[in-house]
């Protein structure tokens, strides 16, 4: 299973400075790239003045030269805002400047304001995507020239004069309240973000979400892959949970506050007006942690049985609960107790251990045997000479 971060980014409340909001988004992703993360992706908003990259494309072809290995996606470009032309060109010149690190996602636009000040209408957002996305996969497949018209663009004999820097990248889309994503995914052969994933309804609808993927990739003669599958939820990590409880005291209420009354998504919203109303609502839904690594393992297995074969990758949403002091500890712990839980990757070090505690009295009795063979050994040939 693989590991990262869905970053807005979150930065409320509204009026902080936003370089200083953008440096610590920098530094969060190199953080992560440190600590061996597999992936980070960055969303596109335009208004409601607290998710406030306008440009992912722009922003991860700023960070790349700054990390290493970590790949880098768009989490998500807003499709229907774009000509899907200009995507693709985009899309291949990041992964072209990151040296194939980066990761393509497609949304239809989340915030209802930044499509209201384009003229787009609310209602025909998703079947813009679907349609958009099928000509994008034309385009980014180099199946010859392209040629569509609809009311937001029009392309003649369009195509791209890049290409990918190795064999490709991942192309996915989101998956938050409607089936949507799914029949574009599955059509397509595309990987899914389900950002809603641990919601109350999407945890519930979790294992129908690929269910629908299966059955238009078979009407398509695709293949459904669930290692393209990703899932994100919300977490924030501490020794204990009394202190996890402690550190989001710095942010929880103006995230949901955020999500409560500024931000007219209905189905991405807060539940509760105290502090403890909004913690007992991450920790007792099942939507989230605010807990240790032993919580997040938990959540993490939960989500693997309620998806009904599993998923590839659990993408972290970021979001700035608590001070960056104890936000970087939390991707700590998650690096150093929960990611090799998954990952197999301390199974030979803890075997090695095991096997060590097993010869403890055996090997130690050789050793002084062998320590006391070679004193006497000593002490003999100079009492000889």
């Amino acid at each position: 299973m693989r590991f990262g971060i869905f970053m807005a980014p979150f930065h409320p409340e509204a009026g902080q400075d936003p370089i200083a909001a953008l440096q610590r988004d920098l530094e969060t992703i190199q953080l992560l790239d440190r600590l061996g993360y597999d992936e980070a992706w960055v969303g596109e908003h335009h208004s409601a003045g607290t998710e406030i990259i306008p440009d992912p494309f722009m922003f991860l072809s700023y960070v790349a030269p700054q990390t290493r290995t970590i790949k880098l996606g768009t989490g998500v470009v807003s499709l229907p805002y774009h000509n899907p032309l200009w995507v693709a060109d985009r899309a291949f010149f990041c992964d072209q400047l990151s040296r194939g690190r980066f990761m393509l996602g497609l949304g239809p636009g989340a915030l209802p304001g930044d499509a209201a000040m384009i003229g787009i209408s609310i209602e025909e957002q998703r079947s813009a995507l679907e349609e958009d996305t099928a000509v994008l996969m034309q385009l980014l497949e180099t199946n010859g020239p392209v040629n569509h018209e609809n009311s937001r663009y029009k392309l003649v004999n369009a195509e791209s004069q890049y290409r990918p820097y190795r064999d490709g990248f991942d192309v996915a889309v989101a998956a938050i309240a409607s089936p949507t994503g799914p029949r574009i995914a599955g059509r397509h052969g595309m990987g899914l973000l389900s950002i809603g994933a641990t919601s109350v309804d999407g945890f519930d609808a979790l294992g129908h979400h690929w269910d629908v993927v299966e059955q238009r990739a078979a009407e398509f003669g695709q293949t459904a892959d669930r290692n393209q599958w990703r899932l994100v939820g919300p977490m924030h990590l501490a020794e204990t949970k009394e202190q996890a409880i402690e550190d989001v005291k710095f942010g929880l209420n103006a995230w949901c506050n955020y999500t409560q009354k500024i931000l007219a998504v209905p189905h991405f919203r807060a539940a509760g007006e105290t502090f403890e109303e909004r913690v007992a609502w991450v920790n007792e839904t099942g939507l989230g942690v605010i807990g240790t690594p032993d919580d997040a393992i938990q959540q993490i297995e939960r989500l693997e049985k309620q998806s009904n074969g599993g998923f590839g990758a659990y993408l972290m949403m970021d979001h700035e609960w608590a001070n960056p002091q104890a936000q970087q500890r939390h991707y700590e712990l998650f690096a150093r107790y929960v990611k090799p839980r998954f990952q197999g990757v301390a199974d030979g070090p803890k075997r090695a251990e095991d096997r060590a505690i097993g010869e403890w009295e055996s090997l130690g009795d050789r050793v002084e045997r062998a320590v006391q063979a070679a004193t006497d050994a000593h002490f003999g040939t100079e009492d000889g000479a």
